[in-house]
């Protein structure tokens, strides 16, 4: 076991210990599930699928021929409703296809796959078809990711097990309820990349996960590494400054320096693909917070409304409360519960009252620079913020805004309370819309 850590980040509360102790359970199926067409970056799917068709758990029902998009398939069996534009956690609408779901489940017949005998080629397939995304939050097609450009290849893996955001503990869970699972997912990357060296990075709050896989690793190209608890250990430029000391450029990607970067619960979703040929249907989502009764890390189907989830977990305790889906650091507060999880969502956090306030009273910067002596990506984040606020995207492009990893701890740390990560993600498309407009003329 190696022990490295990058430099910058933050300590924050844990909060870990609401449901850190809480081993994966099911809870009851919902009466309806909500499928979006488009929960990855990328071009949105089609629906395959029309409204009174029945469907099986497990059937494909949207796609698109993009080569940057993922499939959706139906979790749950049932007869499609509607296909209808709904809105998800983002608060945007996308289109959606909702199901009724039947009593009696029915679904696709699974493979049992001879995992020596796939190919790289089979296995960028069942991924592809799985319609696996990184499960970390970022939703970035995976059949894409494991196929980088030949000039460009890659000779490093990095799982990444930090899970380093306040609260959640769905990929803690994952380690130590699925190490086998795990295992084999990573050796399935490493045979696709053609990577002889792959690293499971693990911070120090979760010694257990780290000893798990430790006994169950008899690969010696499996490095087990624990990291310092420190936020954001998990983020991918700076797990991969921390585990291979290669520093991805301004404006680049990890396959600029060789490396690339996999959640461990994405590993998994591999291994249940090439080996099963199982759809991405299911993820685990830790539901916790003062403020919820029943803490814990849940076996979601994809779909699932939020509000069935909550009750499943013994319901709100305590109104007024905040619900954000993901952590408190980068999550997204939801004013309906009608939402469904999607392949991303890491989990869902439930404030109490005292921390259940609307949109705090900011002033103007008082330049204190605690955000930039902070910051783990070297920005300025009180000038993109100013120039974020005042509309002056040309002048925000300039301070390297595209390059924020919206963590959030410059915000957190901001004694003048200012919303700067809301001020980044409203420069990022106009920057994106400025570059576009330089790139057609």
């Amino acid at each position: 076991m190696e022990v490295k850590a990058f430099l910058g980040g933050i300590n924050v509360p844990h909060y870990k210990s609401f449901s850190e102790k809480q081993e994966i359970k099911e809870i009851k199926l919902p009466q309806q599930i909500i499928i979006p067409l488009s929960q990855h970056i990328g071009a949105p799917c089609q629906p395959l699928v029309r409204e009174g068709d029945r469907v099986k758990a497990g059937q494909k029902i949207g796609d698109s021929d993009s080569f940057v998009s993922a499939p959706v398939h139906a979790s749950l069996s049932g007869t499609v409703s509607s296909i209808e534009d709904k809105k998800i956690h983002s608060g945007e609408k996308v289109q959606c296809i909702v199901i009724d779901v039947d009593k009696k489940q029915e679904s696709i017949e699974y493979a049992d796959n001879d995992l020596e005998k796939v190919s790289k080629e089979d296995i960028v397939k069942a991924v592809k078809e799985a319609g696996i995304v990184g499960m970390g939050g970022a939703a970035f097609p995976t059949a894409v990711k494991i196929q980088p450009p030949p000039d460009k290849p890659v000779d490093a893996l990095i799982l990444n097990g930090c899970e380093c955001e306040p609260y959640l503990t769905c990929d803690h869970r994952i380690m130590l309820e699925k190490a086998e699972e795990l295992l084999q997912g990573v050796k399935l990357l490493q045979k696709v990349l053609d990577v002889k060296k792959a690293y499971i990075c693990i911070e120090d709050n979760k010694m257990d996960a780290i000893s798990e896989l430790s006994e169950k690793n008899d690969d010696p190209g499996i490095v087990i590494m624990k990291t310092p608890t420190k936020y954001p250990q998990g983020a991918e430029k700076q797990l991969i400054k921390a585990t291979l000391d290669r520093e991805v450029p301004p404006g680049g990607l990890p396959f600029d320096v060789g490396a690339l970067v996999q959640n461990v619960g994405t590993a998994v979703a591999v291994y249940e693909a090439v080996k099963y040929n199982k759809p991405l249907l299911e993820r685990v989502v830790t539901v916790t917070g003062q403020n919820i009764a029943e803490p814990g890390n849940i076996m979601v189907k994809i779909g699932t409304p939020l509000e069935h989830l909550l009750n499943e977990c013994g319901g709100i305790k305590e109104e007024p409360a905040k619900v954000v889906m993901g952590g408190p650091m980068t999550g997204v507060a939801q004013e309906d519960l009608e939402v469904p999880v999607v392949k991303a969502i890491t989990g869902i956090t439930v404030l109490p009252p005292a921390m259940a306030f609307g949109e705090l009273e900011y002033m103007e910067c008082v330049r204190c620079g605690k955000c930039v002596e902070d910051c783990p990506m070297l920005l300025y984040p009180n000038q993109i913020s100013i120039y974020g606020e005042a509309g002056m995207y040309e002048q925000a492009e300039k301070w390297n805004t595209m390059d924020c990893i919206e963590c959030g701890i410059c915000a957190y740390v901001c004694p003048a309370q200012r919303p700067i990560v809301k001020f980044v993600q409203q420069a990022k498309p106009q920057i994106q819309n400025l570059q576009n407009s330089r790139n057609n003329t």
